[in-house]
């Protein structure tokens, strides 16, 4: 009897679905492969639909638009007193206004950076800064684990609580998986806010697992900020005996533009939270401050695919060269599309990534673009020296990137990124020289490395790359 009822029930939701799929997914192959699995299999597609068949963030989407009263008069004000400053850029080429309409966010001026290279460094830069913090610290991870690191980070953290310095705290849930709960309530009970990001909050989120919260920033007094590639673990700093040295990249700014930073903190925060933290949001210049900068915040909530657009941009400007270093190569077709006419119209494109693998199926899935980018005339490098982590990009000697997103199809459409990108000759040269050292410590990529591998091994890189779409 409840077998009569179940069977047709689950075919029936199998329909239900594939409809849906139909009419949301973001291509016709998408389209045809979830329609045709839910709809032969349903017992098993429906399942593995409700984990990655999403691709809108839409509690985040709804939550954006009925927040505007809440929080968008911040943002409002914000952009009226830069105009009235003069710390927008006045004059972009049509390159930069493509840009600033996808972030939906000026050019600012007058900013200031420093370049923070691997752990050691940024993590010095990071500790200064919270030890400098007079009103308020804003942290945003990823991964945080507890361990040497991470307990370094909460001891200075709670150090500044019991200063009366007001700390707030966001982790993403499922990269920090494996951090307990008494290192949450131990800030808890020093007077530290936190919260997990929770892709599944919501009843109708609830097996909205394929998300991800992949910003990493740091805020201290709405004067400085902190972002880049690295997480809160001890491999950051080249402590983890698999990994050995770990090349990661951050950057340190000040100026208008950590406002921006601040206002992506603060939507994450309002997200997990529904409260808004009180924070200052006057505009100041950088002491010495000459740089130009933007922050481009992307994520599934955007109405445009922001992240890969972003990409796309970059190397359609490209008129000497594109060097992007990523430890993922899973381009989506858009963006290789781009790569490979830059090649052909004389770009100097490269693509950085490391030799030695932390996600096995992406590592094999990056052979299979080997065929169709080298023998055009795009330039591979293998990272050999330790692990390369850093998510970084450079477009001829007008603007240098370094952010959270990765060259995959997971920061592009299923993970929450920021990229800050800098307009400065200066800055830009301090990219080129530290990406040059890089390409000093790396092997160029040949075709036979892949065509000459065996068939199991060429069936195993093929299989990978069926999963690039969630990889």
């Amino acid at each position: 009897m409840i077998i009569a009822v179940v069977v047709p029930l689950v075919e029936f939701l199998g329909i239900i679905a594939a409809i849906h799929a139909v009419m949301n997914a973001r291509t016709s192959q998408g389209a045809i492969a979830w329609g045709i699995s839910l709809v032969t299999f349903p017992w098993l597609a429906l399942i593995f639909y409700a984990i990655f068949g999403r691709n809108k963030f839409r509690g985040y989407v709804l939550l954006r638009s009925s927040k505007d009263n809440a929080i968008q008069h911040v943002i409002d004000k914000c952009r009226a007193e830069a105009v009235e400053k003069k710390l927008i850029r006045e004059e972009s080429s049509t390159s930069e206004m493509a840009l600033t309409r996808l972030a939906d966010s000026p050019i600012t001026s007058f900013n200031k950076s420093q370049l923070l290279v691997n752990g050691v460094e940024t993590f010095r830069a990071i500790f200064e800064g919270i030890e400098s913090a007079k009103e308020y610290i804003l942290v945003q991870f990823y991964i945080i684990k507890d361990d040497e690191l991470g307990r370094k980070l909460k001891a200075r953290l709670i150090r500044k609580a019991r200063e009366k310095v007001k700390v707030y705290f966001l982790y993403d849930e499922i990269g920090s998986y494996q951090l307990p709960g008494d290192y949450i309530e131990e800030m808890q009970d020093e007077g530290i806010v936190t919260s997990a990001f929770h892709t599944t909050k919501g009843k109708a989120n609830h097996f909205q697992l394929n998300f991800r919260n992949h910003r990493k920033i740091v805020i201290v007094d709405g004067k400085s900020a902190y972002v880049g590639g690295h997480n809160v673990g001890d491999e950051y700093v080249s402590k983890h005996p698999k990994f050995g040295v770990w090349r990661d990249t951050h950057v340190k700014v000040e100026g208008p533009v950590v406002k921006l930073v601040q206002y992506c903190f603060i939507q994450d925060w309002y997200w997990a939270t529904s409260h808004i933290p009180d924070l200052s949001w006057e505009l100041q210049q950088a002491e010495n401050g000459v740089e130009d900068a933007l922050i481009v915040a992307s994520g599934p909530a955007d109405s445009l695919e922001t992240c890969s657009l972003m990409f796309v941009q970059a190397i359609h400007t490209a008129k000497e060269r594109i060097w992007i270093a990523s430890p993922y190569f899973v381009p989506d077709g858009q963006v290789l599309s781009a790569l490979k006419l830059a090649a052909l119209r004389g770009v100097d494109v490269r693509i950085l990534i490391p030799e030695k693998p932390d996600h096995r199926t992406v590592y094999l899935a990056s052979f299979s673009y080997y065929e169709n980018t080298l023998p055009i005339g795009i330039k591979l490098y293998r990272y050999t020296d330790g692990f390369m982590h850093q998510k970084v990009f450079l477009v001829d000697s007008d603007c240098a990137a370094v952010g959270t997103a990765n060259l995959d199809n997971r920061s592009f459409r299923l993970n929450f990124e920021l990229t800050l990108l800098n307009y400065d000759l200066s800055f830009i040269k301090k990219i080129e020289d530290m990406l040059n050292d890089d390409f000093s410590r790396s092997r160029s990529v040949e075709l036979t490395d892949y065509t000459k591998r065996s068939f199991f091994f060429k069936l195993a890189v093929r299989s990978a790359r069926l999963l690039a779409p969630i990889l």
